[in-house]
């Protein structure tokens, strides 16, 4: 069939051409295909912050070579979210001069992701940071009042990321801690105390060296201050405790790593909220060990639940077969549980 006007002959010279022609391609004549390139003399880094699109990524961490490289996203990771203790590998140009700016083309596979929702019924999780094993939960004694639930919620993010928590205690100073402390009772937990004037810097830098670390914590604690005790170039803005509705003030914006001997601080601004939609409950159960092992004994489907039927756990450390400590245990497992849905 010709596209020709009806009034013009197929045989005119003057058209004969006109088949024979295509339309440019406006966007290049390259077909489109979905095979990246390997990449193969990509390099490997550290991402320790974030900071609108722009990554800061250590080079050649633990050489003499080491430097910092500022570095953006390639398209194909666009829906990926990149976070500080990511491994990536760039290329580019990773010199780190200035003005210079390379390019994050994979996320290395994450030994561990800290994870929150919004609230309980978003699944949609957000990353917050990746390949921690420890977090460090700063709660204060007094101004702002400590908040067990909210201390619950990170200790449910830490086991159900595999990450081992550490609670450390601010401002003992302004209030005695024992009764807060009292809802832990249970847990294998390291903790530590800090208060004006007896801020226990050696004791706990012992306890991050060699490790990523993790700060999280209420607006208020002093977790901005336990850094900047920690890692004095930090200089992490402080804040302080409304008066009137005890709330403190948002100062740390942005998530940054700090360099801590052969370890790493992870200091995250402070949050209100701490949504658990995305946890298995599994994964809790799995950080008791010892009731994990007594949880094989109970029904298939079984809550563990302070009500749940038949609950072999629930049966054994009602008859004392483990003792205060298994009492306390339970206690604390139960109302880990309960933070799902309250």
């Amino acid at each position: 069939m010709s596209w020709l006007p009806e009034d013009v002959d197929d045989d005119d010279d003057k058209y004969a051409d006109y088949e024979a022609r295509t339309r440019p391609n406006p966007k290049g004549n390259r077909a489109r295909t979905k095979i990246r390139p390997e990449h193969s003399d990509a390099v490997t880094g550290r991402v320790f912050t974030v900071d609108r699109g722009r990554y800061s990524v250590l080079v050649d961490e633990g050489t003499p070579e080491e430097h910092e490289a500022t570095a953006s996203r390639a398209s194909e990771l666009r829906k990926q979210a990149i976070v500080a203790g990511d491994l990536v590998d760039l290329v580019g140009d990773t010199s780190g001069d200035d003005g210079t700016l390379s390019r994050i083309v994979r996320i290395q596979p994450r030994a561990t992701m800290l994870r929150r929702s919004a609230d309980d019924s978003d699944e949609v999780e957000r990353i917050i940071v990746a390949n921690a094993d420890q977090m460090l939960i700063v709660v204060a004694a007094a101004n702002p009042e400590p908040r067990s639930r909210l201390v619950d919620r990170y200790l449910v993010a830490a086991f159900d990321a595999g990450i081992a928590p550490i609670l450390c205690i601010t401002k003992t100073d302004l209030a005695d801690p024992a009764d807060f402390l009292a809802n832990f009772a249970g847990l294998d937990l390291s903790i530590v105390t800090s208060g004006e004037g007896a801020m226990p810097t050696d004791e706990i830098m012992g306890m991050l060296v060699g490790h990523t670390t993790v700060a999280v914590g209420h607006s208020g604690v002093g977790k901005s201050t336990l850094v900047n005790a920690l890692v004095p170039r930090a200089n992490r803005a402080v804040g302080r405790v409304n008066a009137v509705t005890g709330r403190g003030r948002h100062t740390s914006s942005s998530t940054v790593s700090y360099r801590i001997g052969d370890g790493w601080i992870i200091d995250t601004p402070g949050v209100r909220s701490f949504g658990l939609g995305h946890v298995n409950p599994d994964n809790i159960l799995r950080s008791f060990t010892d009731l994990a092992a007594i949880a094989e004994d109970c029904p298939r489907g079984c809550t563990h639940l302070a009500d749940a039927p038949d609950c072999a756990i629930n049966e054994r450390v009602e008859a004392g077969e483990l003792g205060e400590i298994g009492r306390l245990r339970l206690d604390s497992f139960h109302r880990l549980l309960a933070s799902l849905s309250s």
